[in-house]
């Protein structure tokens, strides 16, 4: 019966979707086009459909409405790893910039559509980047200029793009991992196995960067403060920061015999990674205190009794990751948890005991829909799982397999994700609150869109928040009142209908650490043809 109800659910929805308007900021044709369109629900129409759902999902099956008549969190991370590594998300073809430009705004444009606030983007894969560093070379996979133009940055361009759509961008870097020895030999004389032999091992027919060497970190450490200084990122998360595969046989005996110093080897070795996240994030947070550090961990932290055995962050490894926490070495953590049931759920819980109440964000594995034949169900499951975990929020391996509507993914992310989610606050970096907004003002435009325009309060870093209420009462906690979220300008256009409906609408402000303000002084409109 639970599949009858998922069934009225995929076809019911769609229709449900068409009643949607837009959201955008001011600006020019082109600048509209690539600018915020977070969608609401704009009447009744929207409403009444969804009473369908609710009702034809209440006859066949009452627990799958829990979702239905629940509305989303205000305040959630919703995520997504957008892989560069052999092109799989992005880039397809190296034809163009141009093309490439294309393509990325695509992407960026269907995750805005389904209301994502964080994007993970790679900026640094096995040994090259995509972006420009005087330290490692450019992916071979990026398109080159035509003559007389500049390089291409990626990373620039991708934090651009996401600004302009109230999406934060992540600066996702693998850290140790270097590739195969042919993909090496493709790097040339800027590959570090050619410039400084002394910091890779070679195991496995794959190339490491040695955890073991104190100068692996400082290494790591320019990589990481080339992007931070030089690009508006919102975060750096890190990717593979951990031992390989197989570790018991890792060629480290120099290294454990030279800094050792009579530990245990798997102590040790669990050291050397909490050295390097010690440094990273010190060095960040002195740069800019603003930018999140976070990184994307092995699913499971440590066996857990009665659930069976496997690998493990803490055991296998080498990941110790509730010492990063308790020392305040992290800000969230993305445990890429890629099981189901009793290899899922009771794991969600060991993280949040874990995380020293900082930000825990499950990873889901949207690829094993494919690989592993999962069904649409168990994914959902998770999400909601999250929710009433009250984990902050959901993060997708990878853009691919959400955006190509596996199995109905993005249909149902359509309903999850039907408002926009603010961003967790980082209290323990700063618990200062940016003024509110002034002077709100509401009208129509002479092109028949509905404007929002407002002063901006004391603050730096700010982006803003919309929401819309039927009272004059305010509830920030209320997730169905969301307009947009991530607005970076003080104006914003609502492509609402005439269609007799009063609201009162309230804009907050956001800092860099996504502290929020009061509301400003409501302003109040009546959309009608005939009363002005």
């Amino acid at each position: 019966m639970h599949f009858i109800s998922q069934l009225w659910y995929v076809f019911l929805l769609p229709f449900a979707f068409k009643a949607r308007t837009f959201v955008r900021v001011d600006g020019s044709q082109n600048e509209r086009q690539s600018s915020l369109k977070a969608r609401i629900s704009a009447n009744a129409k929207v409403d009444y459909i969804f009473f369908i759902i609710f009702f034809f999902s209440c006859t066949i099956n009452l627990h799958a409405t829990e979702f239905l008549i629940t509305p989303p969190p205000a305040t959630e991370v919703r995520a997504v790893w957008l892989t560069t590594n052999y092109g799989l998300d992005w880039p397809r073809n190296r034809t163009s910039v141009e093309v490439q430009k294309r393509e990325l705004r695509e992407i960026l444009d269907g995750l805005q559509e389904l209301r994502f606030n964080t994007v993970f983007f790679q900026v640094r894969a096995r040994g090259e980047v995509f972006y420009l560093s005087r330290l490692e070379p450019m992916s071979g996979l990026i398109a080159t200029a035509g003559k007389g133009e500049p390089p291409f940055d990626p990373l620039r361009f991708a934090v651009e793009e996401c600004h302009k759509r109230g999406m934060e961008l992540h600066a996702w870097i693998v850290t140790y991992p270097l590739g195969n020895e042919e993909h090496v030999k493709s790097l040339g004389e800027r590959s570090i196995t050619r410039k400084d032999p002394s910091l890779v091992k070679r195991f496995n027919r794959e190339w490491f960067l040695d955890p073991g060497n104190p100068r692996t970190d400082d290494y790591l450490l320019a990589l990481i403060l080339e992007v931070v200084e030089n690009y508006d990122v919102d975060g750096i998360h890190f990717d593979y920061i951990r031992y390989p595969d197989n570790r018991g046989r890792f060629p480290d005996d120099g290294m454990y015999r030279l800094y050792g110093k009579g530990k245990s080897r798997e102590d040790w070795r669990r050291d050397n990674i909490t050295r390097f996240v010690t440094k990273a994030y010190d060095e960040v947070k002195k740069r800019k205190q603003w930018v999140q550090v976070s990184s994307a961990l092995l699913g499971r932290y440590r066996v857990l009794e009665g659930v069976g055995h496997g690998w493990t962050a803490y055991e296998t490894v080498y990941q110790d990751v509730a010492r990063w926490m308790s020392e305040g070495k992290h800000d969230a953590i993305y445990p890429m948890m890629y099981y189901k049931d009793q290899h899922f759920y009771p794991f969600v819980d060991d993280w949040v005991h874990q995380a020293n109440r900082r930000i825990v964000v499950p990873g889901l594995g949207a690829y094993q829909m494919i690989e592993l034949e999962w069904s649409l169900k168990d994914i959902l499951d998770q999400v909601e799982h999250t929710r009433e975990q009250e984990v902050q929020g959901q993060a997708y391996f990878r853009t691919e397999h959400v955006l190509s509507n596996t199995k109905g993914l993005m249909t149902a992310l359509q309903w999850y994700y039907r408002y926009p989610a603010k961003l967790p606050p980082m209290e323990w970096l700063s618990d200062t609150v940016p003024g509110a907004p002034r002077d709100l003002r509401a009208e129509r435009t002479s092109d028949g869109e509905f404007e929002l325009a407002w002063e901006e309060g004391e603050g730096e870093r700010i982006t803003y928040n919309v929401y819309r209420c039927e009272m004059d009462s305010f509830d920030r906690n209320d997730g169905s009142k969301l307009l947009a979220t991530g607005v970076r300008e003080s104006n914003i256009r609502l492509l609402v209908p005439n269609d007799d409906r009063a609201f009162y609408y309230y804009v907050t402000a956001s800092n860099a650490y996504h502290n929020e303000s009061e509301p400003c002084i409501p302003a109040f409109f009546y959309h009608s043809d005939t009363v002005k």
